[in-house]
C-alpha cells in the first residue's frame, strides 16, 4: 500500500450493531389538545387565546376612537 491508502480499520467488538446501546428516550410530547401538566393549558391554547384578547382590544379600542371622532357635537 502507499502512504496515501490506508487499510480499514478492524471493528472492535463494541461497535458491532449487536453490541449498540439503544439511543436515550426522549421527553414525552403532548399530543394537541392534551394538558401540559399541574392544570395548565395547552401551550397552543393558550397562546390563541392571548392572540384573540389583544385582537379584540385592538378592535374595541379602533371602533371607540371611530365613535369619539364621528361624534361631534
Amino acid at each position: 500500500m502507499t502512504s496515501h491508502q490506508q487499510a480499514p480499520e478492524p471493528q472492535s467488538p463494541s461497535s458491532t450493531p449487536a453490541s449498540r446501546q439503544p439511543p436515550p428516550r426522549r421527553e414525552r410530547r403532548y399530543e394537541p389538545g392534551e394538558e401540559r401538566g399541574d392544570g395548565r393549558f395547552p401551550r397552543g391554547l393558550a397562546l390563541r387565546l392571548f392572540v384573540y384578547v389583544v385582537a379584540g382590544h385592538l378592535l374595541a379600542g379602533f371602533l371607540f376612537l371611530l365613535f369619539e371622532l364621528g361624534g361631534g357635537k
